[in-house]
């Protein structure tokens, strides 16, 4: 049963740093592109980050672009997103997603068309 399970949110102060983790159960990662997108309250999704099945192309959002990086790791079935210099308006969930159906990354990644998500983990930048 595919299963993506995100961590590593919290509470941090403007201009501090996370680093988000997400690990994929149930299904092999490798040969699919995957990003990140968050949700803060009353606001639309936002895609942030996504990652080419190769990792040797990225598409971000110009709001993290410069701040973000997203990586992985397909021996772990994981991906990552470092997130430097956090600002207030960070603050979201933020959820890792990609779609099982599609190795398109120009339709996942450019479009921002996922299918599959976790639960999300709470990313609050605040003083």
């Amino acid at each position: 049963q595919l299963q993506l399970v995100e961590s590593g949110g919290a509470l941090v102060q403007p201009g501090g740093t996370l680093r988000l983790s997400c690990v994929v159960s149930g299904f092999r990662l490798d040969g699919y592109p995957i990003g990140w997108f968050r949700q803060a309250p009353g606001k639309e999704r936002e895609g942030v980050a996504c990652i080419s099945r190769s990792g040797g192309s990225k598409n971000y959002a110009g709001s993290v672009k410069g701040r973000f990086t997203i990586s992985r790791d397909d021996a772990k079935n994981t991906v990552y997103l470092e997130m430097d210099n956090l600002k207030p308006e960070d603050t979201a969930v933020y959820y890792c997603a990609f779609d099982p159906d599609s190795e398109s990354y120009y339709y996942v990644c450019n479009e921002w068309k996922f299918r599959s998500w976790g639960q999300g983990t709470q990313v609050t930048v605040s003083s």
